[in-house]
């Protein structure tokens, strides 16, 4: 017997020995015959490599889409609908060169329920960047690229960064606020991370895609220094941190030209200024032209090859475009291949690690959670004074709404109600996941009565409330791309029910589910508020543990709340003027279509220049509702003893918990150009979580960046750090910086 145990282990370790060897041999064959297979080349030479075995037709097939799974107009192939994504482009089998297979991937992969899987939803980007942390904005991309790839998918369309410079776009949800350094360092985090994965990456819309409005031919029109100093900016730091193999130009005109055509942004600034290696996609739809936005930097056409497919090589055979452009935008298509590793590691089909995700995506919603008003001291929930609890609205017994258009996520086991009125389509519905905040607060508090009221009707809503010990009204607000909301106001009479439900009940708080700001003139009247953002998959587990206090609050506004529209850069919502709209600019359900390409009569001057947000209340003089950089906590914090070190450009002071409970603080630091300069407004800097005890002080370093504080000069092209003593804030939000000191920079 110990014989037949002995030759049967030498047989194993002799067969696998010899596929050790075999496998050895291949891929020692493999790099001979195929040298850019080698992963210790740099993506440049093995980029290099591959290009000089391509043909020109094989070189074209790099540069535009084959179709899309969900689109009519633009069907992909039968061989290509297996994974139900956004696009395919061809590789070149004979090089090893896989294809690229693309999902949208906002805050999860999208229509993974549509076709048989499932996807986590992750809290709004929006809603990840009012945690101001970049490991929480790291877990959030790590989870989207690895379900990314367990559905077949190696590259995303996530990575939005467009700033909140219009707070009623209705894409906001996507993005990551109004200021340039938190929303690049948050989405250059979640994309760095998520790109790791081996998906390529994808930050986007680049560039001035503000709104929704029109934004098939809006001309956004700013000065090249606001826009530096503002929108690219936030491109520019996410970018810088990402390396993600591809940026997506957006839909929009910029000072006259489409964004995918706009040399200025493309060729200047992304290529040249910063030195970008990926490649450029347009947006779907979004190519105009083959010469100009060949030339302009445009590499990929997407979804379609409209203009980058035949048109494109006649081009290059009539002399129009050069063979080294086309050569210029393979190279970086396959950069990028290399780049995020998908050549070396192709997605293999697996399964959804299902409670990873709602781990991650509970720990980010609970960091994101922002606690706007508590008082008096409603909360956390008592359960030794609170027995009964009347929860109101928003359809809180069943779930919580999420975001819609290309980045909506489906639902496990559908819709969690069907809105009457709204379309099939998922363009067209608000969809609420099916994340029941009554059960799970119930399951916080099982001696406790919690009766639920629909909200439909006011005076039965109040009724409940005046009987109960508290009040929570759940108000929501629906974004979803193609569409700008009306105004800031809460839809569906939600600001009436409020205020009969406050009057009748002192202790009412409001859950707000919203994808941007929104007016509350009920906000004197309630004592208590909570932005929830779009949750996800387990936001009302993450809801629950902040209302009972399991969960101290701490994130903080990405974005400024005003207390009427008439205080904002554009008091009106983006509207089309109507001598300015054409026969095919807008389809019968208001939207605008791809047939207003050629429209050029809409523009929207961006005349506050790089006052978008706090700068701009701080420069008109102004108080928001709530500031940006807001957000309350559990317990209490003191801020002292500010120093600044002018050689080293770092701010050091210290913060104490002065309460009974243990938090975390966002310690901010702003900066404000010396005197003499032509702006009146302080800009963020740097900033910095610190967990504290209670009675716990400790002394913080925050490294002040010098991108926040440089200013573009458009006549010499280059930026400038000018010389002067400047003043250096430090505090809890943009209007809260109770410490000062001097940067002096020579």
């Amino acid at each position: 017997m110990q014989n037949r145990k002995f030759g049967f282990y030498l047989f194993c370790t002799v067969i696998a020995a010899l596929g050790a060897i075999i496998a050895t041999s291949v891929a020692a064959a493999q790099v001979t015959d195929r040298p850019w297979m080698n992963p210790q080349l740099s993506p440049e030479e093995r980029a290099e490599m591959v290009l000089k075995q391509l043909t020109l037709d094989e070189k074209l097939a790099l540069l535009h889409g084959n179709g899309m799974a969900h689109a009519s107009q633009w069907q992909m192939p039968l061989s290509h609908l297996t994974n139900g994504g956004a696009g395919y482009v061809e590789g070149v089998q004979r090089l090893g060169i896989p294809p690229l297979v693309i999902s949208d991937a906002g805050y999860g992969v999208r229509d993974s329920g549509a076709n048989g899987r499932y996807s986590t939803a992750m809290p709004s980007s929006l809603g990840a960047a009012a945690s101001w942390d970049q490991d929480s904005a790291c877990d959030f991309g790590t989870v989207i690229g690895q379900e990314l790839r367990a559905q077949g998918f190696n590259m995303t369309l996530g990575g939005g960064v467009d700033l909140a410079r219009e707070p009623r776009n209705g894409r906001s949800f996507e993005y990551a606020g109004e200021d340039p350094l938190l929303a690049g360092t948050v989405v250059g985090s979640l994309m760095k991370c998520e790109q790791a994965q081996h998906v390529v990456g994808d930050i986007k819309h680049y560039v001035m895609n503000d709104q929704e409005t029109g934004r098939f031919f809006v001309n956004a029109v700013i000065s090249k220094r606001a826009m530096q100093e503002s929108d690219l900016l936030a491109f520019h730091i996410a970018i810088s941190i990402a390396n993600p193999g591809a940026v997506m130009c957006s839909y929009n005109r910029t000072n006259g030209d489409f964004a995918c055509e706009n040399s200025y942004t493309l060729r200047d600034v992304l290529e040249k200024e910063w030195g970008f290696k990926g490649f450029v996609i347009s947006d779907w739809g979004g190519t105009h032209s083959t010469e100009k936005a060949s030339a302009a930097g445009l590499d990929q056409e997407q979804p379609m090859a409209d203009f980058f497919g035949p048109k494109l090589k006649e081009a290059v055979e009539a002399g129009k475009v050069p063979q080294a452009e086309i050569d210029d935008h393979a190279r970086r298509v396959l950069y990028a291949e290399f780049l995020s590793g998908i050549v070396d590691d192709p997605p293999q089909k697996g399964v959804v690690d299902v409670e990873k995700g709602l781990e991650v995506s509970q720990r980010v919603e609970e960091k994101s959670i922002v606690l706007l008003k508590n008082s008096p001291a409603v909360l956390p929930i008592n359960p030794s004074k609170v027995h009964t609890i009347a929860m109101i609205g928003g359809h809180a017994d069943v779930g919580m709404i999420s975001g819609g258009g290309s980045a909506q996520v489906d639902p496990p086991g559908g819709n969690a109600i069907m809105p009457p009125g709204k379309g099939a389509t998922i363009w067209q519905k608000p969809v609420w996941f099916p994340t029941s905040p009554l059960k799970a607060l119930q399951t916080k508090l099982p001696n406790a009565k919690i009766d639920f009221d629909p909200g439909t009707d006011p005076q039965s809503a109040a009724s409940l409330a005046k009987s109960a010990d508290l009040a929570i009204v759940f108000a929501y607000q629906w974004l979803s791309e193609d569409m700008d909301v009306p105004s800031l106001s809460l839809p569906d009479n939600q600001d009436a029910l409020i205020e009969q439900v406050a009057a009748a009940n002192p202790h009412t708080i409001v859950v707000l589910e919203t994808g941007t700001a929104v007016t509350m003139p009920w906000i004197d009247k309630v004592a208590g508020v909570i932005e929830a953002w779009y949750a996800g998959s387990s936001g009302h587990k993450a809801l629950a543990n902040v209302l009972v206090g399991d969960v101290n609050p701490a994130g903080r506004l990405p974005l400024s709340f005003p207390k009427s529209e008439a205080d904002l850069p554009h008091p009106d919502a983006p509207k089309i003027p109507e001598n300015q709209v054409r026969t095919g600019d807008v389809a019968d359900n208001g939207a605008p279509t791809a047939n207003a390409s050629a429209h050029a009569g809409y523009a929207v001057r961006y005349d506050e220049g790089p006052a978008v947000g706090y700068k701009w209340y701080e420069a008109q003089n102004r108080k928001p509702l709530f500031p940006f950089g807001f957000g309350l906590s559990y317990t209490t914090y003191t801020y002292s003893g500010l120093s600044v070190d002018s050689a080293a450009r770092t701010a050091r002071f210290t913060v104490k918990n002065t309460g009974k409970r243990a938090g975390t603080e966002i310690a901010q630091v702003y900066g404000r150009l010396p005197k003499g300069s032509d702006e009146s407004f302080k800009r963020l800097v740097g900033w910095k979580r610190i967990t504290l005890a209670p009675g716990e002080s400790q002394t913080v370093t925050i490294t002040i960046d010098d991108r926040a504080l440089k200013t573009f000069d458009e006549e010499k092209n280059v930026w400038n750090l000018p010389s002067g003593e400047y003043q250096v804030l430090a505090g809890s939000s943009s209007d809260n910086t109770p410490l000062t000191a001097s940067l002096v920079v020579r």
